[in-house]
């Protein structure tokens, strides 16, 4: 089945829709705040709306529906751990973020162990974020090959030169505002396919319950301890290993990872971030119920496919779904991309310039030209990320457990200093950089020896940071007493 030109125009004119909305959207901005904060000036619902959009990809929209149809509900044991990870945040994290003026979430490791400690976080966010996000960059070129038939280079300079219109231009409070129409476009539309695939099966929702209550499709929990010690840490969906990985990976990617961060400090004040971070938490746990029982639904219409699980859903909206309904989908996809390359970009160029540029080089430039360097950066990154993202295009491994591993290697180590410094109040700069160093070593070695399920990552990276930290925290107070 090709797609239709109406499918093609409705594509078009929404891209070109969202370019001019997110420019509108973002205002003037008179100054580098007003350019990666918003002037602190957004909503809290807003931003709550943004925090799920940006951390929703394509990888989340085609992946999570392949899962449920692959395997059963499991997944939602993480998004629960997700939760937990956010009220933490809220309660923990947030308060030291708002005191005082504060334009990345790097800006608190520097307040607490100095500027090495902060550059060094800085720098590591930059790699990890480039080389994740130019992974999900191209995995939106994968369903998009299919739907449109172009190349995946093509497809994927499509996406970023669109989102580049509106984060060059509208910048932080753009890029927000353009996450609000996009999360309920995307969500939308796997509602939309949700609805037309019951109407398709003989008996509507009995025909799921029918299918799904013969293979385990509903399962939800898992104790995980028919395998002993070893099959417990290897499955990566269990009770436990998706409460607490959820809970890590969580607090990782949205306490100590500037894409979100940036988007908490633009709200007006820490109750307004409060409600923001947990608000999404609740949002996401509804999202991922959605996404994946539209996975069971595709096992009740298809039944077991030679297909990867991936594939299953473009291939429903290619093959099944009716002339506009197709364009719409594929919009969402464009959406749920374009939701996090912004943020990834504006974020990228917000560490740069406030975490590396202006310390360093800030006494040699004017702050009229902040404005405009900070834009510069915004097209430097964009193009590192299409590069990213080209480079990725031969990788043999599967796209989902490479975002992950590349993520994973750095947030137990990140996440392990953040809490050392609010936990270890003796801790000094060089403990909190070796203890880093150390965390991220340690991963590398977990992850290459798949010693355990990705669930464990964070939450191991965390323990041996903190443990690093504290034990030589301790040594350099024994030392100074003798």
């Amino acid at each position: 089945m090709e797609i239709s030109y109406i499918d093609y125009g409705i594509v078009i004119v929404y891209m070109a829709a969202i370019a001019i909305f997110g420019v509108l959207s973002g205002g003037k901005q008179k100054n580098v705040k007003d350019y990666f904060l918003g002037s602190t000036k957004v909503p809290w619902w807003a931003v709550c709306f943004s925090i799920v959009a940006a951390e929703t990809s394509t990888l989340t929209f085609i992946s999570i529906p392949g899962l449920a149809y692959l395997t059963n509900l499991n997944f939602l044991q993480l998004t629960v751990g997700y939760l937990i990870g956010r009220i933490i945040i809220a309660n923990f994290f947030l308060p030291s973020y708002f005191k005082g003026e504060l334009a990345t979430a790097y800006v608190y490791l520097e307040n607490r162990f100095g500027v090495k400690t902060r550059s060094f976080a800085s720098i590591v966010f930059l790699f990890t974020r480039t080389a994740a996000d130019g992974v999900r960059l191209f995995a939106t070129a994968i369903p998009l090959k299919l739907m449109l038939d172009i190349s995946y280079p093509t497809a994927i300079v499509i996406i970023a030169v669109v989102t580049l219109i509106y984060t060059y231009t509208g910048g932080v409070k753009g890029i927000i505002w353009v996450d609000v129409v996009q999360m309920f476009l995307y969500l939308g539309g796997a509602i939309l396919s949700g609805i037309l695939l019951i109407n398709m099966l003989p008996d509507g929702w009995t025909s799921v319950l029918t299918a799904a209550s013969t293979n385990d499709k509903l399962s939800i929990i898992n104790w995980g301890f028919d395998n002993g010690v070893s099959g417990f840490f290897a499955q990566p969906y269990t009770l436990i290993g998706g409460l607490l990985g959820g809970a890590f990976l969580s607090m990782a990617s949205h306490g100590t990872d500037q894409l979100i961060v940036q988007r908490l400090l633009a709200t007006k004040d820490l109750k307004q971030g409060q409600k923001a971070i947990i608000g999404s938490g609740v949002i996401v746990i509804i999202q991922f119920a959605i996404f994946l029982v539209l996975g069971v639904m595709l096992y009740a219409f298809f039944g077991q496919m030679d297909m990867k699980s991936d594939e299953i859903f473009p291939y429903f909206i290619i093959n099944h779904l009716p002339v506009g309904v197709t364009g719409i989908i594929i919009a969402g996809l464009f959406a749920a991309a374009m939701s996090t390359i912004a943020g990834s970009v504006s974020s990228l160029s917000s560490s740069t310039m406030m975490d590396l540029f202006i310390p360093y080089f800030g006494k040699y430039t004017s702050e009229e030209k902040y404005l405009p360097i900070s834009r510069i950066f915004t097209v430097i990154w964009t193009i590192m990320l299409i590069g990213s993202a080209i480079f990725f295009m031969n990788s043999p491994q599967t796209v989902v457990e490479l975002a992950l591993s590349i993520a994973s290697f750095t947030y137990g180590g990140l996440l392990g200093t953040f809490l050392l410094g609010l936990l270890n109040k003796k801790a000094k700069q060089e403990d909190a950089l070796a203890a880093f160093v150390a965390g991220i070593l340690i991963m590398v070695t977990v992850i290459s020896l798949k010693l355990v399920a990705w669930t464990w990552f964070t939450l191991i990276g965390v323990l041996a940071t903190l443990i690093v930290g504290s034990i030589l925290a301790s040594l350099s107070e024994r030392e100074k007493k003798i």
